[in-house]
């Protein structure tokens, strides 16, 4: 703090430069007004049907899904709630344009099929090469001692770039969790598969029932039919449609990413993403590249057993096939038994988030049909002039706080004044750019924090004015009793600030819906208000201290030893 205090006038200019880029940031966003709640603006609110009879555990397990897909930061407020025993209403601010429509209706399906043929290996497809034959830096799995198995992936990497990796050690670092919203693995959507792809395969393919799954998977990525093949050489990648997945047949699609370019042709689903009870981002003990570690259960466990066994020490490969998209494209090294696999590469933390969060999020434990989801245009909750009022209450708040500042601290409560304008204006433009980069929408209860942090800024004022105050009656001039009082407010401020955040915080964490809003004002707020008073009211309060107005305490100074209630003030060694 030497410097502020060194130099009040280069921290003040700092400081509003600092303000003008934020504005700047704000022109450049294209946007003034800040992005309401449903209970100020409306919104748009989803039904959601659920196909059959689910289980109210599967529906509250949907829900949270969607729920962490739509509102991932916690600052959009959407709102998730069940009804009955079928139904999930996703309710967000704003109208159907917003991309969080698109995220709540994406059922997506996760499926797990047999590569026959890629770009990167024509096979039966082609010029007659053995089938799904790749470079032996092609990703790998294999088993560990303890016997979970791992197999290696790396989105968006060519095969070069993706070497075999050994079996990894025995106990996995976990890593904090998913960090990517679910909505945002795939970049892209392929386009539809070719015609609506038969739904019968050729004889002795996987089309026919009956049949064991896994051995209907590698009679597939031998002989996968004239029509497959036809399908798959007339397709091209990238492609721009969505594509048709159907489980019951194979699939022409493209990956996902850096790897939108690269073509499969897959065999029917043999493993549904139902069957996946659990995804993480892990570091092995003892080892630094991140893996991705998956457990497979019900009638998939018995398919990706067999699966392993048959394809285990070659290069053929199973797809990961996420809303008809391959979001992975692994081989493996060794059998796996018991369902638990660790896919492996190159993988970067943030790939491996990103694969373990799609697995994890990406399918849902019940289904939607396309009749079943409506979606609508709703009113605010609250009734229209309810945004007026709460900012009307707002700047009453805010003025009385001015007049009472002005008449009990006379000069001084100009800071005051000036303080709380420009934490103002420092707000605005927070809550303007967050609703631009991080979906933050203001909401009555937002609407609260921030005026309830106008008294915790008015606190640090009062603590820091006072402790001048009492310098001053212990016979120092005001320059010296700026810093001394500084150096004594500055504490007890960042002690009661830090408790307001934490506070908030705190709520953040453990609430829901709307107040997570108030939480989130309430600790944008008190961090505003640290920055005001470092870098504003000490600077202020420091230059004013330079002038004679203060320094020799005129009554209306608010520092006049009629105020202070002392004979005289001392004045650079000198009293009057």
């Amino acid at each position: 703090m030497a410097r502020t205090t060194a130099r009040p006038g280069r921290t003040l200019v700092v400081f509003f430069l600092a303000i003008a880029i934020s504005y700047g940031l704000v022109a450049l966003a294209g946007t003034w007004k800040p992005a309401l709640g449903l209970d100020l603006k409306g919104g748009t609110r989803i039904t959601m049907i659920a196909n059959g009879s689910p289980t109210k555990e599967q529906l509250n397990e949907a829900a949270s899904i969607v729920d962490s897909r739509v509102n991932a930061t916690g600052v959009a407020e959407a709102e998730v709630t069940t009804q009955g025993s079928q139904i999930i209403v996703v309710e967000v601010p704003g109208d159907t344009s917003s991309s969080l429509v698109d995220t709540a209706t994406r059922v997506a399906q996760l499926r797990f099929r047999t590569v026959a043929c890629s770009s990167q290996a024509p096979g039966p497809c082609g010029n007659g090469a053995a089938p799904t034959q790749l470079p032996t830096s092609q990703p790998s799995a294999s088993a560990n001692p303890s016997g979970n198995p791992s197999g290696a992936a790396s989105k968006g990497a060519s095969p070069k770039n993706r070497p075999a990796v050994a079996a990894p050690s025995k106990t996995p670092k976990p890593s904090t969790g998913p960090s990517q919203s679910p909505s945002q693995s795939p970049s892209q959507s392929p386009s539809q598969s070719p015609s609506q792809s038969p739904s019968q395969s050729p004889s002795g393919s996987p089309g026919a029932t009956g049949q064991d799954p896994a051995k209907l998977g590698l009679a597939f990525m031998n002989n996968p039919g004239q029509d497959a093949i036809a399908a798959y050489n007339k397709y091209s990648c990238p492609a721009t449609k969505p594509v048709a997945d159907d489980p019951k047949t194979f699939l022409v699609t493209c990956g996902t990413d850096e790897n939108a370019g690269t073509k499969y042709l897959l065999s029917p689903a043999l493993i549904e993403g139902t069957d996946l009870t659990g995804a993480d981002a892990v570091v092995p003990q003892s080892q630094v590249q991140w893996i991705v570690q998956l457990s497979i259960g019900g009638e998939g466990k018995k398919v990706f057993s067999e699966l392993s066994s048959a394809m285990a020490g070659s290069n053929q490969q199973f797809a990961i096939v996420l809303d008809g998209k391959v979001i992975s494209d692994p081989r493996f090294d060794s059998a796996i038994t018991n369902g638990d696999a660790q896919i492996s590469g190159n993988f970067t933390e943030a790939t491996a988030k990103s694969l373990a969060t799609s697995l994890k999020y990406g399918s849902l434990p019940i289904s939607f049909g396309k009749d079943g989801i409506q979606v609508e245009q709703i009113g605010a909750s609250l009734a229209g002039d309810q945004l007026t009022a709460g900012i009307t209450a707002g700047l009453i708040g805010l003025l009385l706080v001015m007049i009472y500042c002005l008449f009990y601290y006379r000069g001084l409560g100009l800071v005051v004044i000036a303080s709380l304008i420009v934490a103002g204006a420092v707000t605005y433009a927070m809550v303007l750019l967050l609703a631009k980069t991080a979906g933050f929408t203001l909401t009555l209860p937002g609407i609260a924090g921030l005026i309830v942090a106008v008294g915790i800024t008015a606190d640090s004022f009062i603590v820091y004015f006072e402790r001048i105050r009492d310098e001053m009656r212990d016979g120092k001039s005001m320059r010296v009793a700026v810093q001394a009082g500084w150096k004594r407010a500055r504490n007890t401020c960042l002690a009661a600030d830090t408790v307001s955040f934490l506070a908030a915080v705190v709520l953040y964490i453990f609430a829901a819906g709307v107040v997570k809003g108030f939480a989130f004002a309430l600790g944008l707020s008190t961090l505003i208000d640290v920055a005001i008073f470092f870098w504003f009211t000490h600077p202020m309060v420091t230059l004013l201290g330079k002038y004679r107005f203060f320094n020799h305490g005129h009554r209306l100074s608010g520092l006049s030893a009629e105020t202070l209630g002392v004979d005289r003030i001392s004045t650079a060694g000198r009293t009057v």
